[in-house]
């Protein structure tokens, strides 16, 4: 398996970035949207917030099932959906269609994130999943680079809609890559196991499992201090300091940068010090930057340089303690690996949802109200680490 990594992170990768892709690419055209569908700032956002909560509702679908009938044939489903979404966004004459397709979007999206989780899951355990999983993390983490800086190259050529239809395109490139350079991870021994009966028996046992829970809270009140940044950054970004949606997208993108970069550490970390520990000093690096953002913009500091600065490092151990998370969370359940992976992913959307939602009532057109959410975001992770991170639990075979 292990000569086979590059080329299964690549698919893997590629599927979820189709998802996150919807997420990214048509950043830069929120305020145009705004305008032309006559709707303001909390109106457009809310095309973000359905499109997590459509993501969150459909992983506890797909993860069982992926389960019952294998890894592939729920992606297929999936790219689907999601094509047919971007089609309705693309023709949507009002906010409200858009928030609606936004949605059925975000129940197609979700697919290829919840079921790579779970073939990393099936291939391997320990150190060696961490470096999938970073693998795997490096090549759908180019979609924050990648898609804010296609969606403003198409907005040249056409209006915000086209973004949607080149969506269309990115599900074809997914169908693809899924049927012709993907194999079906979940032995039909395990499959013939798998029902609806013990989808909600391995869904009630998850539910029991602090640890698993724990760890499940830290990668998403990590995702939820970046997608309160995806969900405000063009506002801020274009209309509070005045950037250009080209230059935005490259701003927006350094962000991702960081995450990438630092992510690649993990598999080389984790076979040196353990997975654990990998974490625990992520967690300290990342609350720190984030605190000290919102403290130094309360002071009155408001500088982008000084705002970018501090995200890039604290975005950056975000990138270590995500996969790393994932991994630990996942290691003990690999016989209910889509079950697992689905939960995981339900409660990181609907709780970035619910960030986004709260952030959304505050904000204000400046930096101040969405650092301050994003620094709040990592003092939560900071205390649930200190808590899940002291039990013994995980440690023999996070060290293997």
């Amino acid at each position: 398996m292990q000569t086979r990594a590059l080329p299964h992170a690549l698919t893997l990768g590629l599927l979820s970035a189709v998802g996150l892709f919807a997420l990214d690419m048509y950043l830069p055209a929120l305020p145009t949207i705004s305008e032309h569908l006559n709707a303001d700032s909390h109106a457009v956002q809310a095309s973000l917030i359905s499109f997590f909560a459509a993501m969150a509702i459909s992983q506890i679908v797909y993860g069982p099932v992926s389960d019952m009938f294998g890894r592939k044939r729920p992606l297929y489903v999936g790219l689907g959906l999601y094509a047919i979404g971007a089609i309705g966004c693309a023709l949507s004459p009002s906010i409200e269609w858009l928030i609606a397709f936004r949605f059925l979007q975000g129940m197609g999206a979700c697919a290829g994130v919840v079921i790579s989780r779970a073939i990393v899951r099936d291939l391997h355990t320990g150190p060696a999943a961490a470096q999938l999983m970073s693998r795997l993390m490096l090549v759908f983490s180019v979609s924050p680079i990648l898609a804010p800086l296609a969606g403003s190259i198409v907005t040249v050529f056409g209006d915000w809609r086209l973004i949607f239809w080149v969506m269309v395109g990115a599900a074809g490139v997914g169908l693809a890559v899924a049927l012709f350079f993907l194999e079906e991870t979940r032995p039909a021994t395990l499959r013939a196991e798998s029902s609806v009966g013990s989808a909600l028996q391995a869904y009630a046992t998850l539910l029991k499992d602090p640890y698993y829970l724990g760890l499940v809270f830290i990668a998403s009140f990590g995702m939820s201090s970046y997608m309160i940044y995806v969900a405000n950054s063009s506002f801020v970004l274009i209309e509070h300091y005045g950037l250009s949606p080209s230059f935005y997208s490259i701003v927006f993108s350094v962000n991702a940068v960081a995450f990438i970069g630092m992510s690649q550490m993990n598999g080389w970390l984790s076979r040196k010090i353990g997975l654990r520990k990998v974490i625990r000093g992520a967690v300290v690096g990342y609350s720190t930057m984030m605190v000290a953002l919102a403290f130094v913009t309360s002071l009155g500091i408001d500088q982008l340089e000084v705002m970018a600065a501090f995200l890039f490092g604290g975005y950056g151990f975000l990138g270590m303690i995500i996969p790393t998370a994932a991994v630990l969370a996942l290691e003990q359940h690999g016989r209910i690996a889509g079950t697992a992976s689905a939960m995981m992913g339900t409660i990181q959307f609907v709780t970035s949802a619910i960030v986004v939602g709260i952030g959304g009532l505050f904000a204000d057109g400046t930096s101040l109200p969405m650092v301050t959410v994003i620094a709040l975001c990592s003092v939560i992770v900071s205390l649930l680490a200190l808590v899940v991170l002291r039990s013994e639990r995980g440690v023999v075979s996070a060290a293997e």
